[in-house]
């Protein structure tokens, strides 16, 4: 319950803080990358229940579905795009699915569903992350476990941190991972 109003709390205040950002990151996107602004893609959360994650939109749209994760450089990605993914800025909307119960401010991240399937037939214990409502950000990503899983060790390593996570959870280590993960996005190699 306190996570929970914590999560909302501070949701809303950063949706109150961030308008003018959100408003002028979206208008940025409109104007260079045209329309949708936001890309919704389906994402797993607590309890294996789908939902929709929003972000901003960082990449030209592909033709068809990908099946690998974007990376620092992707064909896709715009200069615009990657200033917005470099200062995580597309991760913004996402305090909505946190005010809507889908996400927490601090958890597992999430991933493509196709690539959930993925990961678990190579980690077995994969789905255990689904305990706990994925994050916007998290031990994996302030333990730089963070992007592209380019083999199975970055996945283990991925999934050991987030099974961390949700093993000992706690309101004061979730501020913890918050302040970690601000430092993090200002430079400061030795924020964990």
């Amino acid at each position: 319950m306190a996570k929970r109003t914590f999560d909302l709390v501070f949701s809303i205040i950063g949706l109150i803080i961030f308008s003018p950002l959100l408003l002028a990151t979206g208008i940025l996107i409109l104007v260079t990358l045209g329309w949708p602004v936001l890309y919704s893609p389906k994402r797993t959360g607590k309890a294996n229940k789908l939902f929709t994650v929003r972000k901003f939109r960082s990449m030209k749209i592909a033709p068809g579905p990908t099946s690998h994760h974007s990376g620092d450089d992707d064909p896709r990605s715009t200069s615009v795009g990657r200033w917005i993914r470099r200062f995580k800025l597309d991760e913004l909307p996402q305090l909505m699915n946190v005010v809507r119960g889908e996400m927490s401010l601090v958890g597992p991240r999430p991933h493509a569903v196709r690539h959930d399937y993925v990961f678990a037939a190579h980690d077995s214990r994969y789905w255990q992350r689904f305990s706990a409502r994925p994050g916007i950000t998290g031990l994996a990503q302030t333990r730089g476990a963070r992007g592209e899983i380019l083999n199975v060790a970055d996945l283990n390593r991925r999934v050991d941190l987030d099974l961390d996570y949700v093993e000992t959870c706690s309101l004061w280590g979730d501020i913890e991972l918050l302040v970690s993960t601000l430092r993090l996005l200002f430079g400061d190699k030795n924020a964990y």
